[in-house]
């Protein structure tokens, strides 16, 4: 039987009003929560399911290693798939190097005044341009006053400006993110600023860095109004399996153009045939997308902070 101090330490220790309270909204608060996040994975998993339903009859190797054939009913996609590497590679190899730089520069080196805040504004308002802008940038830029035609050049360095600005916030946080202990400890013991930031500040921060090139490679292999204007073409057939059938100075097949072409321009195509280049063109951003994440994981693992 219970004492009448049990009973008062029930009603002293015990569940409240106010707590049960407080346990409730936590509850609807998680229901909500797992609400939202059925909302953003189901339609996700839905649109994936529906495109490997309706285009994987089409995936083989022959499909991924010929070119199109018969006005691009049917044949493969390889001039599409190769352009789309060489459009990616070629802007990630000028837009990477650059963002990094301009990034160390401007949480290392550069000054608190106007003209650096100025220079960080414009890096973010840069970001929200949209793309079609950036092509018609491209086009009198690099296609009309440089002189390099509509070319995979032109195209990547579109495409580079268009991403740089990702890159270069994402190094800043990951470069901010190295505590400046560390820096001071290399200072004391006489190293100059630039030792420090090569041997100590960059490689803890490359898993950080990772993350904007993660987001430039999928922004790129997806973009289609800036490389229409400066570098695709509607058609092109190159040498089959060679992986330099492109010149850098050459127009490209892209897999965002072709399948804006195969939807819209070309008739009577099988309606497998771009559900097949639209399946292609995610699985090649997931993979990229899985391989820099697993990457970056294991540099993060090595961290001893």
């Amino acid at each position: 039987m219970s004492t009448p101090a049990d009973t008062q330490l029930v009603a002293q220790f015990g569940e409240t009003l106010f707590t049960r309270k407080k346990k409730r909204s936590e509850r609807i608060a998680q229901c909500v929560f797992a609400v939202m996040v059925a909302c953003i994975i189901i339609p996700l998993v839905l649109i994936i399911g529906y495109l490997v339903k309706e285009g994987y009859s089409l995936i083989s190797w022959k499909f991924l290693t010929t070119n199109p054939t018969n006005g691009m009913r049917s044949g493969g996609i390889w001039s599409a798939l190769l352009g789309t590497f060489w459009l990616v590679g070629v802007s990630l190899c000028i837009s990477a190097p650059i963002g990094v730089l301009a990034a160390v520069y401007l949480n290392e080196y550069a000054k608190n005044n106007w003209f650096n805040r100025v220079v960080n504004l414009a890096v973010v308002n840069l970001a929200g341009v949209p793309s079609i802008v950036h092509g018609l940038f491209g086009v009198g830029a690099f296609v009309l006053f440089a002189h390099m035609g509509h070319s995979i050049l032109a195209a990547s360095l579109t495409l580079a400006i268009m991403t740089m600005p990702v890159i270069i916030a994402s190094t800043k946080e990951a470069l901010a993110a190295v505590p400046r202990q560390f820096r001071e400890a290399c200072w004391n013991v006489g190293a100059t600023r630039w030792q420090t930031i090569w041997r100590i500040v960059l490689p803890n921060s490359i898993s950080g860095i990772l993350t904007g090139v993660i987001l430039q490679v999928s922004r790129t292999a997806g973009e289609t109004a800036p490389i229409l204007f400066t570098g695709a073409v509607f058609y092109r057939r190159i040498e089959e399996g060679n992986l330099f059938a492109y010149n850098i100075t050459d127009q490209c097949m892209a897999l965002s153009t072709h399948l804006f072409a195969v939807k819209t321009q070309v008739t009577n195509a099988p309606e497998a045939l771009s559900f097949a280049i639209a399946l292609v063109l995610l699985a090649l951003v997931v993979f990229v997308n899985l391989s820099a994440i697993l990457f970056r994981s294991w540099l993060r693992s090595r961290k001893k902070w």
